[in-house]
């Protein structure tokens, strides 16, 4: 069995890494498997999606310290993909 601070590791984990895959698909990070910065917004808008559900289906199971930090993640994505989508 997995104490609450494996568990609170591991959930910020998976929101950390669906963010890093949104920054790759807005082009701000360079995918390790092509070794380019390729805009593609459909795949950082599933990335964000991806967080934004995780957020909805987790909703009153979070501490404070993980709701605040998944509502910064979504915030600074949402931010970026206006960003990059304008200039796309």
């Amino acid at each position: 069995m997995l104490s609450d601070s494996e568990k609170t590791s591991i959930f910020l984990q998976l929101i950390f890494q669906h963010q890093q895959l949104a920054i790759m698909g807005l082009g701000l990070l360079e995918n390790p498997m092509t070794n380019t910065k390729d805009v593609n917004l459909e795949y950082a808008r599933t990335a964000i999606d991806t967080v934004l559900v995780l957020k909805e289906k987790t909703k009153g199971n979070l501490t404070a310290y993980e709701e605040e930090f998944v509502n910064s993640v979504i915030s600074q994505l949402q931010l970026k993909y206006v960003e990059v989508s304008k200039e796309a």
